[in-house]
């Protein structure tokens, strides 16, 4: 079954590498908490070290949201291991505070959509709700990086959604006006709108 908005999101488990140990980790690990999880074509290439490096950089800010960040790749843990410990001078990924799984032959970036003819994964980023259901997905081709600003608009729009029952329009970011999903209170989202 391939990922779908709205559907439950493929079951995984494989080795991490996580805080420099490896471990296995598992999409029920993550029960009770948002995941973001992103794909990546290869270690030791020139895209991907920036984007794992953003979504690291802001685990924490992520973290305080409920939302866990985990990075996938066919690349084994001991490749990861390595790029972990190069420079980020050098085009690695030193101090990395996400984990990431080791896709080996492909499975789960298969059963994400996103692997390609040429057996690596294009730029998928799949954002799972607390209760293991894909509510957003984005793919990539592969020199196209991603923005960590707007995978995080997403986390915000998703838990105001949640908490509010209202919907989020194009471009929304945390305190502009959103829309009551009726035909009478959406009047009052567009009135504005057409004042403006």
């Amino acid at each position: 079954m391939t990922a779908r908005v709205q559907k439950p999101a493929p079951a995984f488990s494989a080795t991490a590498l996580v805080d420099g140990e490896f471990e296995t980790l598992s999409l029920g690990d993550f029960a009770g908490r948002y995941l973001l999880l992103f794909f990546y074509p290869l270690d030791f290439t020139f895209v991907c070290p920036t984007e794992i490096l953003a979504f690291s950089d802001r685990a924490p800010a992520f973290a305080e949201k409920g939302v866990s960040v985990v990075g996938c790749s066919i690349d084994s843990e001991f490749v990861h291991l390595a790029w972990s410990k190069t420079a980020r001078d050098d085009g690695g990924i030193s101090g990395l505070q996400i984990p990431l799984l080791a896709d080996v032959g492909g499975r789960i970036a298969s059963d994400y959509g996103v692997l390609l003819d040429d057996h690596v994964a294009a730029r998928g980023l799949f954002l799972i709700d607390k209760e293991g259901i894909v509510r957003s997905i984005t793919i990539n081709d592969l020199p196209l990086g991603r923005s960590v600003d707007e995978a995080m608009r997403v986390v915000d729009a998703l838990q105001f959604t949640e908490e509010h029952g209202e919907v989020c329009p194009a471009n929304w970011t945390p305190g502009a006006d959103t829309i009551v999903p009726d035909v009478t209170g959406s009047k009052a989202y567009f009135g504005k709108q057409g004042s403006a």
